[in-house]
């Protein structure tokens, strides 16, 4: 399952960040340095008709961070990242997204057009902000406990429409999702299994919950009503930690995705499995390379959020084909 011709090493899996690692200012030194990078851009701001790349290059933050522009300001400069790796000859054996980050490994791997990825992932932000203001809810990251642990807490605060959790990010790191006295509650029997401590993320809203639901059927109408290709190399899915290349298990698990936690632990671990060995962190931030260090520590881990990093991850897998 090799990336194509010319590529410097086999086994390489590319992972997709979600939404947390944008930050003002992303994309603009790729855009600057390397044209089929600018493109991007350029061609995301046609086709959704508003200036994305500036709510990228220049903000505001508060423009940048609402999730109807965040979710398509992650997925537009991890593909331009994509497109500057690929052709300098750094091709992905396998891939992976985190949440939104899933539909920018789509891109990536030909099973979704940038245009469609880009419209459904704006439609996707758009339904997830709706069903954030009809059902209001939040996240809370839970440091020190296991997933059997987890189970148990959610056994014991027993409200399955109002709480569950939403990713499984790394050993000992899981993020609950749900309504604010939910949430709340969960809390409290948190402290009571012994987590080291809990961390109230700052979304709008209870993503990979069942709070999702609304949004989630509007999901899955726009996800009819896109071509899904196959896959040019397998990407492991946020729902079941497996690789799928097919159209039909692409779309299913893409609509799956919103109501289910994003089982990241368990793909890092699946990945490792296949003999990967190498981690492209493939658009904005830093946050995808901590949690595969917490899995492996001996892995080797490479970014690509700016020409300087795309250069040294370039330069490091060359050495490591020669």
């Amino acid at each position: 399952m090799g990336g194509g011709g010319g590529a410097l090493v086999s086994r390489i899996a590319f992972l997709f960040p979600g939404q947390g690692s944008q930050s003002v200012g992303m994309g603009r030194a790729l855009a600057e340095r390397y044209p089929e990078a600018r493109e991007v851009f350029e061609r995301a701001d046609q086709v959704l008709g508003f200036p994305l790349s500036t709510f990228c290059f220049a903000g505001p933050i508060e423009e940048l961070t609402r999730t109807e522009n965040t979710q398509p300001a992650l997925l537009v400069t991890s593909v331009a990242a994509a497109r500057v790796l690929e052709r300098r000859g750094v091709h992905a054996s396998a891939g992976a997204g985190h949440s939104a980050g899933e539909f920018a490994a789509h891109v990536a791997a030909g099973s979704l057009s940038f245009e469609d990825g880009l419209k459904l992932i704006r439609r996707r932000g758009e339904l997830m902000a709706g069903a954030g203001r009809e059902r209001p809810g939040s996240m809370a990251a839970v440091l020190g406990l296991d997933a059997p642990a987890i189970e148990r807490l959610l056994e014991a605060v027993a409200l399955p429409r109002d709480l569950a959790a939403a990713n499984f990010n790394s050993p000992g790191q899981v993020v609950l999702s749900g309504t604010p006295a939910a949430l709340e509650r969960a809390t409290e029997e948190a402290k009571k299994l012994g987590a080291k401590k809990i961390v109230p993320l700052q979304v709008s809203a209870a993503f990979h919950s069942p709070l999702m639901e609304g949004a989630a059927r509007g999901l899955a109408e726009a996800l009819d009503r896109v071509e899904i290709r196959p896959a040019r190399f397998p990407i492991y899915a946020n729902a079941t930690a497996r690789p799928v290349q097919s159209p039909d298990e692409i779309r299913v698990t893409l609509r799956e995705q919103l109501l289910r936690p994003v089982l990241w632990e368990q793909t890092v671990r699946e990945l490792l499995d296949q003999g990967v060995r190498r981690f492209v962190e493939v658009g904005q931030g830093r946050v995808l390379r901590g949690l595969v260090k917490g899995v492996d520590r001996e892995a080797s881990l490479f970014g690509s959020e700016d020409p300087d990093s795309i250069e040294a991850t370039v330069l490091a897998l060359e050495e490591v084909a020669a």
